[in-house]
Parts: structure tokens; sequence; C-alpha cells
């Protein structure tokens, strides 16, 4: 399915596996497709920060209702000159989160974290066997691509539809407007409960963000 997609799009869906990566999650997410949008350059990024879902409101949101993981490091390998550019003072993330969250509460989210993760994800660590390459070797668990969530996969296929026109599925290019308005279609996963938190509202983003891309093309 990836092929079908722009190089902008599947940078935010990199970047979305780095976040969970950051997070400690071993798996990535709708909320992680969300944190990463509001950090990309370009028309969605800039209506969803204009709007108040802004980088770090969303880090915020996504340690209280999903916690942290083991080996939590929100801030390692993000680029921080290029967050920069783009207006995201990435120590105020920082001062931010360390003002919300004291050192005591976010070492207990990492026990709270096993205890609520999904049952698809407890039934997959039950039964995973050993990961190995191409050559038989053992890889690693910090080496290995995290899983995406049953509902983050829904997400990336309907961007997919999202993007067919009236060339047919063949000539389909999807870029970062439609995963947007996928992610911001969902209500199954935490990106509802994000938004709500937020006092952001799905239908009024995606119409905004349709919008600015038709006015920009």
């Amino acid at each position: 399915m990836f092929e079908r997609f722009s190089d902008d799009a599947r940078a935010v869906i990199r970047r979305a596996a780095a976040d969970a990566k950051g997070f400690g999650h071993r798996y990535v997410g709708t909320e992680h497709l969300l944190l990463a949008l509001t950090a990309s350059a370009g028309p969605a990024g800039e209506i969803l920060r204009e709007r108040g879902v802004r980088p770090e409101l969303v880090t915020e949101q996504i340690i209280r209702q999903a916690g942290l993981g083991v080996g939590a490091g929100l801030f390692a390998g993000l680029d921080e000159q290029a967050l920069a550019s783009i207006g995201i003072d990435l120590d105020a993330v920082r001062a931010r989160i360390e003002a919300s969250f004291s050192p005591a509460a976010l070492l207990g989210a990492e026990r709270a974290i096993r205890q609520q993760r999904p049952a698809w994800y407890r039934r997959r660590r039950r039964v995973r066997p050993a990961v190995v390459d191409a050559a038989g070797r053992y890889v690693p668990e910090h080496l290995r691509h995290f899983p995406f969530t049953p509902q983050a996969n829904r997400v990336l296929g309907r961007a997919l539809r999202e993007a067919v026109g009236p060339a047919g599925p063949d000539s389909v290019r999807v870029g970062v407007e439609q995963v947007a308005l996928a992610v911001l279609g969902d209500d199954s996963g935490l990106v509802r409960p994000i938004l709500a938190a937020l006092h952001a509202d799905a239908a009024p983003l995606r119409a905004a963000i349709r919008n600015r891309y038709r006015a920009a093309s």
C-alpha cells in the first residue's frame, strides 16, 4: 500500500513510528499519526496548529490517555531545527510536559500502560515468535518495526480511498491531506478523545483542511 503514498505522507508515517518509539509504545496508533500531522509542514499541519491541536498539547494528552511504555524518551531523535522552522519550540514542549507531569507520575505510567494495553496487543505478545531477518539472524527488539494498530491500518486504508479520483485506483497518490482527513475521520481510537480534551471538533478541521488544499492547488 505504501508505494501509493507521497514522500511527504510517508514522512508523516515515519514520524508517527518515531513518536511511538519515543513514548515507549510498541505499536503505532492513530494518536501517533495525529501527533505527526501536528508537527508537519504544509496546510494540514498549519490548520491543526492554528486551531489549537498543537504538538505539545497532543503529546500531553497521549501521556494522559495512553501512558508511557518501557524505555520512553519523548524527545529522542527529534530534529529541533526542523521543528523550529515551522514554529515549534521543543524547549517549550519539554517545559510544558515537565510542568504537567512529575517524574514519579511518568514512572508510574509504565506500569499503567502494561495493564491498559488492548486485547489484540496482549494476544500478539503471548504468541510472538522470535524475529529473524532474511538470513535467519535474530533481530533485536529495538531494530524491529512496530506494528500498526487495527485502527491505524483502517485509517491508512481510508486515506487511500480518500485519494481515489476519476481515473481510478491505479493513478492514486496519497498525500498528507488524505492522511489528515482519514485520521480526523476516525472515531475508534484515541483521536476523538484527544480532540475533545483540546476542545477541537473533527468535522470543522476536516472542512478547513479540504478548503486550504483547494485554495493552494
